[in-house]
This record gives structure tokens, C-alpha cells and sequence, in this order.
């Protein structure tokens, strides 16, 4: 038996007749074993895996199909990558899994809780603590960072309960920011339910601290999970009611709002609304000067309002325009800033094909491959998703088949 003919033979011998009802059995296998309905294995995936040269599968995906099949992926025909080391036991990856998409564990603990002394430099501590969270997120991604974080929101949530005062509302906005962070890596990692949860929780505590800076920050939180959910009209209502008090409001939350509100309007279709919304935003880049720990994107990113403008020009299908602004702002980026840095890549590939440019999209796609396996973000997976349709006019030419076979380990088991 050949190499490439184990994994069919594995299925055929548990009754799996197809491909089809192979990648659909697993893909049921695994949201089952995993607790994730988010996980899949298309059809295309199986096939390239019954093909000569198979690859090597996620580690989560490696553990449903041993679960399945009742063998590991290197009995099989797959390509054992250097320092494979095979678990001896899927149960603590399971066990991994629900701690990870146990949404609601750290913002919904019972009380009361036992009453402590809450000393008010804590503020400071969690306040710097979240300045180094934002920085590991560029290089880390979602799954590293999300337990830490939720443990840390944990804790601050626990000493409002004892906090008063004034150290109780800088706790409160403190924790504000932290819920928005975890909402945000939950985005990030493709959980749409869990995002919205947070940002709930965010939006909760944001009222509760009376901050009117938070309050319109926690809209803007909601906005992004409504853009991802492509709910455009959504966005625009979310982003204008942030913007209601503006006159309160410090430069660095319009900012945000108006930029977020340039999304929906991409969404909408309203190519002028996104200018001008853009455009006035720019006007305020030179104010910010607020000591807020939070949001602070606008400040720390470069070319950050272009990068948003070259987003919302390949939503609407500018790919021209849109390329051209990606090849200025991606001179730029920092590498340092892996993770974003990959999801510019994956945009510019994609306005590239939308502007006929298949070459060019495939030769960006190849620089960015590496960091979409790396990080795990759902959020680039689907910017490869959105490459793929985009690049189905070259499907059955060479640049289409190299870019499967480019993507293929970035979006293995999706």
C-alpha cells in the first residue's frame, strides 16, 4: 500500500464511501469532540490529504482524526513535521478547548465575595498590564493571550466588590478596558457569540463607571463585531449614537467612531460617506492627547486612517485604488506587528486580484502564509477565505493552483 493510500483506506474501513461524507463526518466529529462548532475539514482539504502530497493538519485537527480513525495522523500517509511530539492523551487538549470557549466563566462569578483592603495603585498595576496585553496580541494572537487576560479581568472584578470610591470607579473603567480586550481576542479567534458577550459586559461596565469616554468606546467595541457580522446599517446606527455627545467626547473615541462608521458605510456601499468620514477623522489625529490606556490604535499604528480607508475602498470593490493605498501603507507597517501585518497582506492580495492582478496576489499571499499558521486568527482566515472567491476567475490556471497549494496550511481544518 502506498503512502497516500492509508487515510483512504482508514476511512473506507469505518464506512466512510466519499470524500464529501468523510470531511462532513469528521467536521460533525470533531464540533462534537472539540465543543466548537466553528470547526471544519472541507471536502477540498480531504482530498489533498488522499493526494501525494498530504501535508501535516492543525494539532486540533490531528486529535479528531485519531479520536475518528482511531489513528494518529502519521500512521496515515500525512507529512510528520520536525518536532512532532504525539499527545498521549486527546482529554487535556479537550479540556483546553471548553476552558477557551467557556465564555461567560470570568465575567459571571457568584458573589459575595469576601472583603478585602483594595489598595489604589492596583489601577496602575492592571492599567500597565493591559499596555503589555495589547502589544503580545500583535504577536501572539487570540488563543495565547485569552486565558491570561480573562484570569486578569477576573481578579479586577473581584476587587470592585470590595473597592470604594474613587478607587472602585478606576477599577470599574480599568476592567472596562480589559472586557473589551477579551471581546476582542474572542473576534479575533472567530467566535462571533463570544465577542458579542464581552462587548456586552464591556458596554455594562462602561455604564457603570459613568465614563463618558468608555460608554462611546464600548459602542465602537460593538460596531466591530456588527462589521464582521457585515451589518452595515447596524454599524452606522452604533457609531452615530457614540458620537451623539461629541462635544464630551476626547478626539481619540471620535476617531474611532468615525472610522468604524466608515466600515458600515463600505458595508452600505456609500463610497463618498467613507471619505468624508475618514477624512474627518484625519483632522483629529494632531488632537489626541489623552493618558487613556485604552484605544490607543490611532496612535500606535502607522498610517492607521489609511488602513482603514484601503479596507473599506476593496469592501466596495476599488481594487486599483485600494492596491495603491495598500502598497503606501505596507512600506510602513513594522514587521514587528506580525499579526496585522499579515491581515494588510491578505487585503492587498485580495485587491490585487480585484484589480486583475492574479501574480501579484499570489506572490503577497506566499509572504503572509506563514503568519496566518503561526497566530491561528480566524479573522485572517477569513481575509484568506475572501482571497480564494476573489481568485476564482484563475481556478483552474497554474497561479490559481499555486495559491491552494500556498494557502492550503493556513486554512487547514477550516
Amino acid at each position: 500500500m502506498s503512502r497516500n493510500d492509508a487515510l483512504r483506506a482508514a476511512r473506507l474501513r469505518i464506512g466512510w464511501r466519499t470524500i464529501e461524507q468523510a470531511a462532513d463526518r469528521l467536521t460533525a466529529h470533531g464540533q462534537e469532540l472539540l465543543d466548537d462548532r466553528q470547526f471544519t475539514v472541507s471536502a477540498r482539504t480531504w482530498r489533498r490529504w488522499e493526494g501525494q502530497r498530504p501535508g501535516w493538519p492543525s494539532e486540533e485537527t490531528a486529535i479528531v482524526i485519531h479520536d475518528a480513525l482511531g489513528r494518529w495522523p502519521e500512521d496515515l500517509g500525512f507529512t510528520t513535521p520536525p518536532g512532532w511530539i504525539r499527545p498521549e492523551h486527546h482529554e487535556e487538549e479537550q479540556v483546553k478547548r471548553r476552558a477557551f470557549v467557556s465564555v461567560t466563566a470570568a465575567a459571571l462569578v457568584a458573589g459575595p465575595v469576601a472583603q478585602q483592603n483594595v489598595d489604589p495603585a492596583l489601577i496602575d498595576y492592571f492599567q500597565t498590564q493591559l499596555e503589555g496585553h495589547y502589544r503580545a496580541d500583535m504577536f501572539l494572537g487570540p488563543h495565547d493571550l485569552i486565558g491570561t487576560v480573562s484570569a486578569q479581568y477576573q481578579l479586577i472584578d473581584k476587587l470592585v466588590r470590595s473597592a470604594k470610591g474613587e478607587t472602585r470607579r478606576g477599577l470599574l473603567r480599568v476592567g472596562a478596558a480589559y472586557a473589551a480586550l477579551i471581546g476582542w481576542l474572542y473576534q479575533d479567534a472567530g467566535d462571533m457569540d463570544g465577542a458579542s458577550f464581552w462587548r456586552g459586559v464591556t458596554q455594562e461596565i462602561a455604564m457603570r463607571s459613568r465614563d463618558v469616554h468608555l460608554i462611546g468606546y464600548s459602542l465602537v467595541n460593538q460596531a466591530q463585531v456588527r462589521t464582521d457580522l457585515g451589518d452595515g446599517r447596524a454599524v452606522v446606527d452604533l457609531c452615530e449614537a457614540a458620537l451623539e455627545g461629541t462635544r464630551q467626547l476626547v478626539p481619540k473615541v471620535r476617531i474611532m467612531a468615525m472610522q468604524q462608521q466608515a466600515h458600515g458605510e463600505s458595508l452600505n456601499g456609500d463610497r463618498g460617506a467613507v471619505d468624508m468620514l475618514i477624512n474627518k477623522a484625519g483632522r483629529l489625529l494632531d488632537r489626541v492627547d489623552d493618558d487613556l490606556p485604552w484605544g490607543n490604535a490611532c496612535r500606535r499604528t502607522p498610517g492607521y486612517l489609511e488602513i482603514q480607508r484601503a479596507t473599506c475602498y476593496g469592501r466596495l470593490g476599488l481594487g486599483s485604488e485600494a492596491v495603491t493605498l495598500w502598497d503606501q501603507v505596507l512600506q510602513i507597517v513594522p514587521e514587528t506587528a506580525r499579526r496585522d501585518r499579515g491581515v494588510y497582506l491578505a487585503r492587498h492580495a485580495t485587491a490585487a486580484a480585484g484589480a486583475g492582478e492574479p501574480d501579484q496576489a499570489l506572490e503577497l499571499a506566499r509572504s503572509m502564509a506563514d503568519i496566518a499558521v503561526e497566530t491561528r486568527s480566524a479573522r485572517m482566515r477569513r481575509e484568506l477565505a475572501t482571497l480564494q472567491r476573489r481568485m476564482r476567475p484563475w481556478q483552474d490556471a497554474p497561479v490559481g493552483r499555486d495559491l491552494v497549494e500556498v494557502l492550503a496550511p493556513a486554512m487547514e481544518g477550516s
